[in-house]
């Protein structure tokens, strides 16, 4: 799809036990910003779900949305762009918000229940919504960061969302890649890859009505897994309170499921959604990528854009499958 080459390793490792190793741990204040009772912490609440008659900014929410403390981008800076000689400068304008999923700190995302989580879908699906409607941000990227070695500067379980006023290089290649095949085929690549997988079952883990979870054919992480939405579609705004619930169910068990195999492994996942202006072009496909933090990108991978994952992905799907 992007032209991008992985190398499997395999003798450098390929059972779960081989990549379990010390954590790092995550240097944080006594006191948690994120949990009930210190909202006054943190900037005030942008989003929350709460019960009706509870007040904002305080205790009694289930998921609660505030600004990020020290954001990326600013959404008050007027967008401009200006050239410097032969480049390009342009104004950090943008949005970005931490989506608190859990008042109870020591939950993480797979100890919640279902409906918890499709609480925490339901925000981004809302946040994401209400943020289209601003003709400055160009994309809307929701990403989490669990554990330290995957960028979470926080243990209480919460996920971020930034809106940007340029498409990101590497979603910009996964569209025009995803666009390509769609020219030459008349098909959408995601689609095809559904139904190739479903019918071969070596890379799959798991699946349910709406959504199946997959190690990709050319994994960069090992242990890496995709969630595409059975239905055609690319807009998070177009998710459905039934998908949102199975999504969430497929998302527990994955989610479960490397826990098991691999020790409660940090992870970051990001969900792939297509720009704003072109919210459900025929050539896209919602998704999500999960990638557990089990190797480190070096000097390698950085030069030259390549990969190197030492477990091929049929082995990680039948392991998750099968566990």
């Amino acid at each position: 799809m992007v032209g991008r080459w992985i190398i499997i390793a395999q003798e450098r490792a390929v059972r779960p036990s081989d990549f379990l190793k010390a954590k790092e741990e995550i240097k944080e204040g006594k006191v948690c910003p994120f949990c009930p009772g210190n909202e006054d912490l943190t900037p005030p609440e942008i989003y929350a779900l709460r019960p009706s008659g509870s007040k904002p900014n305080q205790p009694g929410w289930q998921v609660r949305v505030i600004p990020n403390r020290y954001p990326a981008l600013i959404i008050e800076s007027p967008l401009k762009r200006q050239g410097e000689g032969i480049y390009d400068r342009m104004s950090g304008t943008g949005a970005h918000e931490v989506i608190i999923e859990t008042p109870n700190h020591n939950h993480q995302l797979a100890d919640l229940n279902e409906n918890e989580i499709a609480d925490v879908l339901r925000t981004f699906r809302e946040r994401t919504l209400d943020l289209t409607k601003d003709s400055r941000f160009k994309y809307i990227i929701v990403f989490k960061n669990h554990g330290a070695s995957a960028g979470a500067s926080l243990s209480h379980s919460h996920s971020q969302l930034i809106a940007m006023p340029v498409v990101p290089k590497q979603v910009k290649e996964e569209l025009d890649g995803s666009q390509r095949y769609y020219d030459f085929r008349q098909r959408c690549i995601f689609c095809d890859i559904l139904k190739q997988e479903l019918e071969d079952t070596k890379r799959l883990v798991s699946q349910n009505e709406r959504f199946v979870a997959i190690a990709p054919f050319a994994p960069r992480f090992p242990f890496e897994v995709w969630i595409l939405a059975q239905r055609h579609f690319a807009s998070f705004n177009t998710i459905s309170e039934s998908e949102l619930l199975e999504l969430a169910k497929l998302l527990k068990l994955v989610l479960v499921k490397m826990n098991r195999a691999l020790s409660n492994p940090d992870y970051n996942f990001l969900i792939h959604i297509a720009p704003t202006d072109n919210p459900e072009p025929e050539y896209y496909h919602f998704h999500i990528e999960l990638m557990p933090k089990l190797t480190r990108i070096a000097g390698f991978e950085v030069g030259s854009g390549f990969y190197i994952n030492p477990t091929p992905p049929e082995e990680s799907a039948k392991y998750l499958r099968e566990i």
